[in-house]
């Protein structure tokens, strides 16, 4: 059995303002950094075996900040496959303007997330195949220990949602707060 301590990453400007915010590589902004710095005092969850992380900034800072909050001494491994969704030309838009610009196109992806994409962006299912194959993977090598998987809301939510056998169209609703942790459990054989 693997524990997996899931973590979204802190507090962006962008999230802040309501921009969809994908794979643009945006930092924490201050309340961020705050939120990944009280995750971190949380007295209910113990350092893991290893930390990954989205290759994301905002991911790794989050990352960064948890573990030495945790009093983590390892290493933070860097995944590409933990990234956001990425939201084509949607990414540094608000989502009002994106409903209204892109209405048709916003539909679609609403009624059929796995396989409709935002123009020049990622549908979820393909998010789906590369972060369950990271976790499968990551969990592999730690069967009977404990992982933090540092990454961004949608990511966490596949996770989540695999994890639970949620249906995926409801994945939007399994969007974590900013710098949340969530504990979950998955059975491993190991590589």
């Amino acid at each position: 059995m693997t524990i997996l301590y899931l973590i979204r990453h802190g507090q962006t400007q962008w999230n802040l303002e309501g921009k969809y915010t994908g794979q643009s590589d945006i930092p924490l902004n201050d309340t961020g950094r705050a939120q990944a710095r009280m995750a971190g005092l949380a007295t209910d969850f113990s350092p893991p075996d290893m930390i990954f992380a989205s290759d994301l900034i905002r991911a790794v800072e989050t990352a960064e900040l948890v573990a030495a909050g945790w009093g983590y001494k390892g290493e933070i491994k860097i995944d590409s496959r933990l990234r956001e969704i990425n939201q084509g030309v949607w990414e540094g838009m608000h989502f009002n303007d994106i409903k209204a610009k892109f209405a048709q196109e916003f539909a679609a992806r609403e009624a059929n997330p796995l396989e409709v994409a935002a123009p020049g962006g990622e549908t979820v299912g393909q998010v789906q195949e590369r972060v369950v194959a990271a976790i499968n993977e990551i969990c592999g090598r730690y069967p009977n220990g404990s992982v933090g998987i540092v990454a961004h809301g949608l990511a966490l939510a596949i996770v989540r949602a695999w994890l639970t056998q949620h249906p995926i169209q409801d994945v939007w609703s399994l969007i974590p707060p900013n710098a949340q942790i969530i504990r979950m459990e998955k059975k491993t054989e190991p590589i």
